[in-house]
């Protein structure tokens, strides 16, 4: 009853997200799916394990609220400013609009290999792509690719030296860095990229060829035909993003140094201790700046951070609903089942590992949260069969941000929320990008160790 009741949650939670069903509802119901099902007790199931618990809803959204907002509001500046239209008719210009999915996808890159959040990355990118695909006529559905091809998998899991939380996790927990086993992700990362560019490509030729172009969302801001607003010169305009993207990497750059016993130094021991907060002021002072700066939203600056802000609750919401699934499917006997049974199969070690930590994002709809189960539970256990510290974390990293993005996940939802894409229109491609792609780049990876190479 137990198992059956998690897997029926499971698929139903991912059945209403197809359908259209809204997500913090159809949590709800798949949260009391799983709390009946599992005779979990209801107070509990409801106040502490999806609400308040370590993976729940309102645990997410209180560490995560101010950095959605601050996103959403340099976002919403960029695009009232014109700046963003500014950058990219700037790179259209240079790079030719055909080539706006790879612009997209590797500023995203950047962004992520640089330490930025993907939720930051989300907001700060989409105001230049929605620019850069009007101009090319190229379906908004491809531009969700595109972001999540460049934040959500090779620089999130893959490449060597990625700050992210998934690389963080299993340096923490294996006593490795961030650089293991550099080669194994330098072949994963590029075979996602590369599987990822060929796909969007393959996907821009064939709406073209179908006469699919660009339309734009209700919430989104488009200038009429006609219509050209004056931009601002684009160094301008590059200005405020470059100063939050210095802010934020600014405690990496800087580490090491000797600056003494001043404030410079206090600012930054702060800065490194802080990997939400202090990202979240710099989006702040970005949004400042180009108030100041761009006389298109001087006068009314208020009011456009307003609108940035209710534009943050939709996102932050979703998002947190379903962490707060997660959270109760981690409280549930069926859920230590099939991480038993995972763990005790007769299947070569590394393959082993990589179904147990894809089953583990896959449940709960969460890389991180997926991978730190699997660090504190099983790891050790996959250490003692032989498997080398820097494989294991590699491996399973990229494993992780596989599976996981199954449509309940939370930055899924987030993204299509944001994006003002539902999961009809947009979640193929989302799909095989984030799924079926690192999948395959990691069984190769795994194939690869296996054959000594």
């Amino acid at each position: 009853m137990e198992s059956a009741g998690l897997i029926g949650s499971v698929i139903l939670l991912i059945w209403l997200a197809l359908r259209g069903i809204d997500i913090v509802f159809a949590a709800l119901i798949c949260a009391t799916v799983v709390i009946i099902s599992n005779d979990l007790p209801l107070a509990a199931g409801f106040t502490e394990y999806f609400a308040s618990g370590p993976l729940g809803a309102f645990s997410f959204a209180g560490r995560f609220y101010l950095l959605f907002i601050a996103g959403a509001v340099f976002g919403r500046i960029m695009g009232e400013s014109h700046a963003a239209s500014s950058l990219a008719m700037a790179l259209i210009r240079r790079l030719g609009a055909h080539r706006a999915l790879l612009i997209c996808t590797v500023a995203c890159a950047l962004l992520t290999y640089g330490g930025v959040v993907v939720f930051v990355v989300i907001f700060a990118i989409y105001p230049l792509g929605l620019r850069l695909l009007q101009e090319s006529n190229i379906p908004k559905r491809l531009l969700l690719g595109a972001i999540a091809l460049g934040s959500g998998t090779f620089t999130l899991t893959a490449l060597p030296g990625t700050p992210s939380i998934h690389n963080v996790i299993s340096a923490s927990a294996l006593g490795t860095d961030l650089f293991a086993a550099p080669w194994l992700g330098i072949i994963g990362g590029l075979l996602m990229f590369g599987f990822g560019m060929l796909y969007l490509e393959r996907e821009r030729v064939k709406a073209e060829s179908a006469g699919e172009g660009f339309v734009p969302g209700p919430r989104d801001e488009i200038a009429a035909a006609g219509d050209t607003p004056a931009l601002p010169p684009w160094p301008l305009a590059l200005f405020p993003l470059g100063l939050v993207i210095g802010t934020i990497l600014m405690p990496r750059l800087l580490r090491g140094a000797d600056l003494g016993s001043g404030a410079a130094a206090r600012v930054l021991e702060f800065a490194g201790t802080q990997p939400i907060l202090w990202p979240s002021a710099a989006l702040f002072m970005g949004s400042l700046v180009a108030i100041a700066v761009f006389p298109a939203v001087r006068r009314h600056g208020l009011t456009v951070a307003g609108r940035g802000t209710q534009d943050a609750i939709l996102p932050l919401i979703n998002t947190a609903a379903v962490i707060g699934f997660g959270g109760v499917v981690t409280q549930t006997s069926g859920f230590a089942n099939f991480t038993a049974l995972v763990l005790n199969s007769d299947l070569p070690p590394l393959i082993s590992a990589f179904f147990s930590v894809s089953l583990v994002s896959a449940i709960t709809g969460s890389a991180s949260g997926g991978l730190q189960i699997f660090m504190q539970s099983m790891a050790p256990a996959y250490i003692d069969m032989g498997i080398a510290p820097e494989v294991l974390h590699r491996v399973t990293a990229m494993a992780s941000g596989g599976v996981d993005s199954l449509p309940h996940c939370g930055a899924v939802v987030a993204m299509l929320t944001i994006t003002q894409l539902t999961h009809r229109q947009a979640y193929k491609d989302v799909g095989i990008i984030t799924v079926v792609f690192p999948v395959l780049a990691t069984l190769i990876v795994i194939g690869l160790v296996a054959l000594g190479l």
